[in-house]
C-alpha cells in the first residue's frame, strides 16, 4: 500500500487572505496567513490587484520557511484549494492587464445571458448579473481592448500555478462555477466561439500539472523537482476535509457562508434548486451560498468602530432575537436560497435602544436563517451539519446555528477544512494513503439546547415575513 508522499505544501487562496499549510505526512506542520486587500471603487464594484495573489502567495511560503526551516527544505508537493468566480485578463507574459474582478463584483447585475433555465441545465450555475459569465460579458462590452489584448483569462489559483510551473490550465471544479462550462468538464462551444483560446485547458482537480520552475523554486527557496497539483475550489474541498454527504451536508463560515452536499449523480439526477458544480474527485457538489458572514461582522465592526471578536463576545450577551431586531445580511445581494442579486441587506425593527451588541445578534442570526433555508433547500432531511471555516471556532456561531437548525453540528479538529481537502487531492494525485480521519479527526458532535430550539421558532417566522417584504420591494428601492 503506497506511504506519504513526504512535506507537503497546500495554498488556500481566498478572498480576503492567502492561507498556507505545512504537512509532514498526514500531520500538520504549520500554518500562515497573508492578507489581501479588496477595492470597491464604485457601488457594487469589487477588485484585487492580480499580483496580489502571487506575492501573498510568497509572503505565507516566506513565513513558513522560517516557521518550520528543516520541513521546508523536504517539500516534495504543492497543492490549492481557491475561491472560485474570480479572474483577471494576463498577456503571454502572466502579467495582469487590469484588477481582478472578483466573485462578489455586481457591475454585470442588469446584463442578461439568455435562457436561464437553459443555462442551468447546461452549466448548473444559477444565472444572474453575479456570475462570472455575466462579468466576462461586461468585461467584453467595456474593456473590449484589454480583452482583444489579453492571453489568457484567469482564477487566482490558475495565475499562481502558472508562475510556479510555467503551464497554463483550470481544473473542473473552478471551470465549472464559471457558467460557460459544461457539467461534463468540457467549455460550451459557445464560450469557446466567445473567448477563443484566452480560457484555458480544463483538467481534473488531482492532476500533478508540472512542477517548479527554477525561478519560482528560487523564489520560494523550494527543491526542484517540486511537483504541483491542480488542486480545486474552496467548496469543492471543503467538502472533502469535512466529510460532508447527504445527510450530512457542509456548512462553512468565512468571509461568506455556504451550504454544500456531496453528490454521486448523473447531473441529470441531481436537484435544480441550486448551484451544481464538479467535485474535487468525482461526483457532483450541490450548494447554496449567502451572500456575507465574517464580511458582514467586518462591516459592522467598521461600522461601529468595535473589533471583530468584541462583537461577538457582546453579541452572546444579547437573548435570542436580538430584541426584536431582525437583519437580512445581504450586503452582496440576497444569494442562496433566493438568488436575487439585486436585492441588499435589511434591518428590521431597529430603535435607539439596540447597539452594538444587539446589531450583532442580529447579523449572525440573519446569517445562520439564511443557512437553514440553504440547508432546506439542498439537503432536505438532514440529520447532521458538518462544519468548516473560521465560524467552526466560534461559540456563539454553533450555538445560534444549531439553535436555528436544530441539528447536531460536527465539528473536527482543523476547522480550515479547505486546506484538509486540498491535503486530500494531492493524497489522490500522487497514490497516497492519507485518510481524512489521520488529517482532521471529528472531536465533538454538539446537540442543541432545546428551548434555544425553541425560542428561535419564532424569530424564524417573524424573519421569513422580513425576508419576503423585503424581497417585494421594487427594483431601487
Amino acid at each position: 500500500m503506497p506511504g506519504h508522499a513526504g512535506t507537503v505544501l497546500t495554498v488556500d487562496l481566498g478572498t480576503s487572505a492567502t492561507k498556507g499549510a505545512l504537512w509532514r505526512g498526514g500531520d500538520l506542520v504549520a500554518i500562515a496567513r497573508a492578507p489581501i486587500e479588496t477595492r470597491h471603487p464604485r457601488p457594487g464594484w469589487a477588485e484585487q490587484d492580480p499580483e496580489s495573489w502571487w506575492t501573498s502567495t510568497v509572503d505565507v511560503c516566506h513565513e513558513l520557511r522560517a516557521v518550520a526551516p528543516g520541513d521546508w527544505g523536504t517539500v516534495t508537493t504543492i497543492g490549492f484549494s481557491a475561491a472560485r468566480e474570480t479572474f483577471a485578463l494576463v498577456d503571454a507574459g502572466l502579467a495582469p492587464l487590469g484588477a481582478g474582478i472578483l466573485w462578489s463584483d455586481r457591475r454585470a447585475a442588469d446584463d442578461e445571458l439568455g435562457d436561464a433555465a437553459d443555462i442551468r441545465a447546461r452549466t448548473g450555475v444559477v444565472l444572474n448579473g453575479a456570475a462570472h459569465a455575466a462579468k466576462l460579458a461586461w468585461v467584453a462590452r467595456e474593456q473590449h481592448d484589454t480583452l482583444r489584448r489579453a492571453r489568457w483569462i484567469l482564477q487566482p489559483r490558475d495565475l499562481v500555478a502558472a508562475r510556479l510551473t510555467g503551464v497554463v490550465t483550470t481544473d473542473w471544479t473552478l471551470a465549472s462555477r464559471t457558467g460557460l462550462c459544461a457539467l461534463d468538464g468540457s467549455w460550451l462551444e459557445t464560450a469557446g466561439a466567445e473567448y477563443g483560446d484566452r480560457l484555458p485547458p480544463i483538467v481534473p482537480s488531482a492532476t500533478v500539472v508540472g512542477t517548479l520552475t527554477a525561478d519560482a523554486a528560487a523564489t520560494l527557496a523550494l527543491p526542484r523537482p517540486t511537483a504541483v497539483v491542480a488542486g480545486a475550489g474552496d467548496r469543492a474541498c471543503e467538502v472533502l476535509g469535512t466529510g460532508a454527504r447527504p445527510s450530512t451536508p457542509m456548512v462553512s463560515w468565512g468571509t461568506t457562508a455556504n451550504v454544500s452536499v456531496p453528490h454521486a449523480g448523473p447531473a441529470a439526477d441531481l436537484p435544480g434548486v441550486a448551484a451544481t458544480s464538479r467535485g474535487a474527485l468525482g461526483g457532483f457538489v450541490v450548494e447554496a451560498g449567502v451572500s456575507a458572514a465574517g464580511a458582514a461582522l467586518a462591516w459592522l465592526s467598521t461600522l461601529t468602530g468595535v473589533l471583530h471578536d468584541d462583537l461577538l463576545g457582546a453579541a452572546a450577551t444579547v437573548e435570542p432575537g436580538a430584541g426584536g431586531l431582525l437583519a437580512l445580511p445581504w450586503l452582496s445581494g440576497a444569494r442562496g436560497p433566493w438568488w436575487r442579486a439585486g436585492t441588499h441587506a435589511a434591518l428590521v425593527g431597529l430603535t435607539e435602544a439596540h447597539g452594538p451588541p444587539a446589531l450583532a445578534r442580529a447579523v449572525v442570526e440573519g446569517i445562520a436563517l439564511d443557512v437553514a433555508r440553504c440547508v432546506e433547500l439542498v439537503a432536505p432531511g438532514a440529520q447532521r451539519l458538518a462544519l468548516a471555516g473560521a465560524g467552526a471556532g466560534h461559540d456563539l456561531w454553533r450555538e445560534i446555528l444549531g439553535g436555528v437548525t436544530g441539528a447536531p453540528l460536527v465539528r473536527r479538529a482543523l476547522p480550515d477544512a479547505a486546506s484538509v481537502g486540498a491535503r486530500l487531492v494531492v493524497a489522490a494525485a500522487l497514490g497516497e494513503a492519507v485518510e481524512l480521519e489521520e488529517l482532521n479527526p471529528v472531536v465533538a458532535v454538539e446537540s442543541p439546547d432545546p428551548a434555544l430550539v425553541a425560542a428561535y421558532r419564532p424569530v424564524r417566522a417573524a424573519s421569513d415575513r422580513a425576508a419576503t417584504a423585503v424581497l417585494d420591494l421594487p427594483a431601487g428601492v
